[in-house]
């Protein structure tokens, strides 16, 4: 689906289907250079640690799907950085959203993926292998379940039970 993604507008989605969709209310900043970019979602929860998103969801296919990152609004350590965004583009994934800070955004700025992230940090996180994946999450106003679908441009993020078409 992320292939098509300048097909919709969050704009032009929320006024299509206004009971449908829910506004990501936070301060979200692009990084990667897909500013447009949608699928379903996949969870993961960790703060400060990637050692498990990245043996798990960093390694499968993604199949066009979009990757939910809750790191607890943490900017004192990058959950993603160029490296483990390559892997992404290698496997397929769309996109991918941090409630967290990410680094490398001079590189990240380079790669054909989206990224949504509340900021930046150059500190590595840790590898513990902490968190867990596929849960419910809920952060800015909305909760994130696997399986849901996620549009991001721009001007928001929106959560929907399904697709959209406009």
């Amino acid at each position: 689906m992320s292939d098509d993604a300048a097909a919709f507008s969050t704009c032009d989605l929320n006024d299509a289907h206004p009971g449908s969709v829910r506004l990501v209310q936070l301060p979200f900043r692009d990084y990667g250079a897909r500013r447009a970019f949608s699928g379903t979602i996949r969870t993961a929860v960790m703060v400060e640690d990637t050692k498990l998103v990245q043996e798990t969801l960093f390694s499968e296919q993604g199949n066009g799907s979009v990757i939910v990152l809750d790191g607890g609004g943490s900017l004192r350590t990058a959950l993603l950085g160029d490296r483990m965004a390559e892997r992404l583009i290698a496997n397929g994934w769309a996109g991918i959203v941090v409630n967290g800070a990410v680094r490398d955004s001079r590189l990240l700025a380079g790669l054909d993926i989206g990224v949504k992230a509340l900021g930046t940090s150059p500190v590595r996180s840790a590898k513990a292998g902490t968190g867990a994946i596929d849960v419910p999450l809920a952060f800015g106003s909305v909760l994130f379940e696997p399986g849901m679908f996620i549009y991001c441009d721009e001007d928001g993020v929106l959560v929907t039970d399904g697709p959209l078409s406009l």
